[in-house]
């Protein structure tokens, strides 16, 4: 996935031979767990309710579908397997469908 290049700068300053968030060495579980508690802090720190580490997903999904990247797409970059299940969590967000229905509601008045 391309990144802005200010990412890769900062991630370019970190000196590592495989991982930038992980030593590779433990098992993934303990990883995920490490930085779960990490994020839950974070959330606590700032006053953030309900935080949870998906939100930053949600909003990666949401973000897209606001600027018109069409939903299979979306569905593609969150790893979906099917387009249903995009569709369940995100269609609200699709840009056209919003509009659609707003021309709609428009026609009634």
């Amino acid at each position: 996935m391309p990144l802005p290049q200010t990412a890769l700068v900062a991630l370019g300053a970190i000196k590592t031979d495989n991982y930038y968030f992980w030593s590779g060495f433990g098992k993934k579980k303990s990883c995920v767990g490490d930085y779960q508690r990490a994020f839950k802090k974070l959330y606590e720190l700032a006053e953030v309710e309900n935080g949870h580490a998906h939100r930053w997903r949600d909003t990666f999904a949401v973000e897209l579908l606001l600027s018109g990247m069409p939903l299979d797409q979306v569905g593609a970059l969150l790893g979906h397997q099917s387009i249903k299940v995009t569709e369940k969590h995100y269609a609200p967000w699709v840009k056209a469908r919003q509009e659609q229905l707003e021309v709609a509601v428009r026609k009634t008045f």
